[in-house]
């Protein structure tokens, strides 16, 4: 829960950046510690598709992260997709 809403929170500390539109390349060179979330997005997300599991907010900050998609953009289609059943 720290890491969400903490102040000290380094993933948390990104994620604002970027919302505000800061490049993550640019985070990342000002930082001196590592947020973590932003390593184990593309590697939850690989894991997540070769095992056919689809995890959409997953995928949204993938391609936020390593794609450049646009903050606003993500959130609109995360809340904007198919709903369907978590269990088929």
């Amino acid at each position: 829960m720290l890491s969400c809403t903490g102040d000290l929170s380094r993933n948390r500390s990104v994620g604002l950046r970027l919302g505000r539109g800061e490049r993550l390349a640019d985070i990342l060179a000002s930082m001196n510690e590592v947020a973590e979330g932003v390593r184990n997005t593309r590697s939850v997300r690989d894991l997540a598709r070769s095992v056919s599991v689809e995890m959409p907010i997953t995928e949204q900050m993938y391609l936020l992260l390593y794609e450049n998609k646009e903050p606003k953009r993500a959130v609109v289609d995360l809340m904007t997709r198919n709903p369907r059943h978590e269990v088929d």
